[in-house]
């Protein structure tokens, strides 16, 4: 008789239970009351069977006090265009919210990350079995917990997809029912398991119950979500609360979502609102795989992954001595009785031709590999628009429009590699436009043991950064990074690159009308190239604060302003280049470089259209360097001994002054003659008094005899 252990057993225990009332114990940590799911986390019992009737709408109990998209009260770092620091610190949250609600969501999240996990290993656990039980159990079925109820799609033997017709034969309509207005109301969360398939098609209308204390999901852990609609039948998906008889609003108490955690997800022509709460992977559309690309496991295919489940069938077969899969351990089986249990694997998938609306996030992505998400409209995000989070790879985004989002259109946040966003618009957003971190996931040793690369190799290309609250565009840390043909108009300022960027590209882009710099290089930016570029408008065209690089080829047209000043260079620039740029403007300096050290190039500038409105100290303060006071000082000393020396050649060509009056020949000198001792010994001394006579000396001549 073969016998079968399995490790999981105690999530079975106590932790989620089969189709049974959901246990008393309160999961830990115990959320606060206000968070505390009801004991069916599902919203089975709100479930009409009729359309629900009109009811008063439910203002929100606890709405941000900041509207999304809703612009911070004081800028930050507001300080003149030509100052010599920019504060660099965080901007302000996104939204207020109280402390109590922001627990209460906290708490949430992690209930749905314990719920997702125990749902996945009973699965796996029960599949493990084998045999005539794990057969039976590849249909769908629920799974209650306390935690709330959920509907279990495991992978079907036939590989055929569940369809919402499936859905809506699980307990006779139960969990999912048709509307008399044509919709379909979900009422329980349901997942996805690995190697299954969930399929929507269009035109299809599908309500996500969501109500205060409950709300409802859809989850794939390996699996795939196909959602398919056409351009004039979309699938639409939103949530709802049957109770107000419109979409939730109010996210503090939680509120519906879909994710995909490993596997597949596709949307072609959706059309999704009002769905997500506090976290980017219960934001609203979440695409979260389980690993890094940079593990060695790579993503599955299908065929692959059913080569895998022959390869450990043939295993079990040859070696009763058990084995581990995925994260359940199991020992001896009967022969032929293993399942397929999922590793862990990154996420990929295609959103397209969609419409995203007044979510969380529009969409959160991270530990992907080749996701797409082309020419979608995503709208009024209640944090970011799109969000590009860890290990996020090889992914493009094209032709999509992000607008009114609380914070920032586009994030490549740190992690992500090789992101390229073509043609696409971000505009009337809270924050930046756009926003690309490479920085280092740690700067020493850390509790992850993270490496300390920096990341990079993305880009944004013709694309819009339209009237947004903070900065167009904004580059962090990371090496190659670069945007290219690109416009941005308004903002606080244009492109921003600081915290360490190196080997930034700037080329060809359009900035028109920022209130202070089109573009800024600080805070440690090394080795920029920036180059081709139109700025128009704008107290500094571009500003360069302790950082280096090549500021070559660019037209700049500032505004008349009294600091106005076409490139600036401020701190250790050593190494940097300014070159053949035209400055078109009127201000204190086509190119100011005094507040700047290290060895600046700066030469072939067309600064014909530039008026000097700076003052004679200004002036002065340019040139008055060390090294040009002591040239000064050489150079007026040469000039006045030059001055003297004419003046003296003057006066002797005018017979002023006879250089050799006092120089005669000897013979021509007079002669004085020296008294012999005994002329003085008569002569009189001191006193009067006469000397006594001293015999006769020979008289001694000096000068004029021969």
């Amino acid at each position: 008789m073969n016998r079968t252990i399995v490790t999981a057993g105690a999530l079975l225990l106590g932790a989620l239970t089969i189709g049974v009332p959901p246990v008393a114990a309160a999961p830990s940590p115990t959320p606060p009351a206000s968070a505390r799911p009801s004991a069916d986390t599902g919203i089975t019992s709100t479930i009409p069977r009729s359309k629900p009737s009109a009811a008063p709408s439910i203002t929100p109990s606890a709405a941000p006090s900041t509207a999304p998209g809703a612009v911070p009260s004081a800028a930050p770092g507001a300080v003149p265009s030509d100052a010599p620091s920019i504060p660099s610190s965080e901007p302000e949250p996104l939204i207020k919210i109280s402390p109590e609600d922001a627990e209460s969501q906290a708490a949430l999240v992690d209930m749905e990350d314990q719920r997702i996990l125990q749902t996945r290993a009973a699965l796996t656990a029960l599949l493990q079995q084998g045999g005539f039980f794990a057969a039976q159990r590849k249909q769908p079925q629920i799974f209650s917990s306390s935690f709330g109820r959920t509907m279990v799609l495991p992978a079907r033997n036939d590989e055929r997809p569940y369809t919402l017709k499936d859905l809506l034969a699980v307990e006779r309509g139960k969990y999912v029912r048709l509307m008399t207005d044509g919709s379909y109301l979900l009422g329980i969360h349901v997942f996805v398991a690995d190697g299954a398939t969930l399929q929507l098609r269009g035109p299809m209308t599908l309500r996500m119950g969501s109500i205060p204390g409950s709300f409802s999901s859809i989850i794939t852990f390996g699996g795939n979500i196909d959602i398919k609609g056409t351009a004039t039948k979309p699938v639409r998906i939103t949530s709802w609360d049957v109770k107000a008889s419109k979409p939730d609003l109010d996210t503090s108490d939680g509120r519906a979502y879909i994710r995909a955690v490993g596997g597949q997800f596709n949307m072609v022509y959706g059309q999704v609102s009002d769905l997500g709460f506090w976290s980017g992977r219960t934001g609203g559309i979440a695409l979260t795989g389980t690993e890094r690309p940079s593990s060695t496991y790579r993503h599955r295919t299908k065929a692959q992954r059913h080569q895998d489940k022959a390869d450990r069938l043939e295993n079990n077969t040859k070696d009763q001595g058990g084995g581990t899969y995925g994260d359940v351990e199991t020992y001896p089986i009967g022969p032929g009785t293993a399942s397929h249990v999922p590793a862990d694997e990154l996420v990929t998938g295609k959103i397209e031709n969609s419409v995203i609306t007044r979510d969380a996030y529009g969409l959160f992505v991270s530990g992907s590999n080749q996701t797409q998400i082309i020419n979608n409209k995503i709208r009024d995000s209640i944090v970011h628009g799109v969000f590009m989070h860890r290990f996020a790879k090889n992914a493009t985004i094209s032709h999509t429009e992000v607008t009114g989002s609380g914070g920032d259109g586009f994030v490549l946040s740190r992690a992500t590699e090789k992101v390229q966003v073509n043609d696409c618009l971000a505009e009337n957003n809270g924050r930046n436009g756009f926003t690309l971190d490479g920085r280092a996931l740690a700067h020493g040793p850390s509790a992850s043991g993270e490496s300390l690369a920096v990341y990079g190799d993305s880009s944004v290309n013709n694309s819009v950064a339209r009237g947004n609250g903070r900065y167009g565009i904004e580059v962090m840390g990371g090496i190659r990074q670069a945007v290219q043909t690109s416009e941005v108009v308004g903002g606080d300022m244009g492109i921003v690159v600081r915290a360490g960027a190196e080997a930034v590209q700037l080329s060809g882009n359009k900035l028109t009308g920022q209130k202070r710099q089109g573009i800024a290089l600080r805070d440690g930016v090394r080795n920029a190239y920036v180059s081709g570029n139109t700025i128009t408008g704008g107290p500094t065209g571009v500003y360069m604060r302790d950082s280096n690089g090549q500021v070559v080829g660019n037209k700049i047209t500032t505004v008349k302003d009294p600091n106005a000043h076409g490139v600036t260079v401020v701190g250790a620039a050593g190494g940097s280049e300014v070159a053949r740029n035209t400055i078109v403007g009127s201000g204190t300096s086509a190119v100011s470089t005094a507040r700047s050290s290290g060895d600046v190039n700066d030469h072939n500038n067309d600064e014909n259209g530039w008026v000097d409105t700076s003052t004679f100290w200004s002036k002065a303060k340019r040139y008055v360097k060390p090294m040009n006071v002591i040239w000064a000082g050489v150079i007026l000393l040469i000039l006045v001994s030059a001055f003297r020396s004419r003046g003296i050649m003057d006066r002797r060509r005018r017979g002023i002054v006879d250089p050799y009056e006092q120089q005669q020949a000897m013979e021509e000198r007079p002669t004085w003659t020296l008294p012999n001792a005994a002329t003085a010994a008569t002569g009189s001394g001191f006193n009067g008094r006469s000397r006594p006579t001293q015999p006769a000396v020979p008289t001694v001549t000096v000068g004029g005899g021969r």
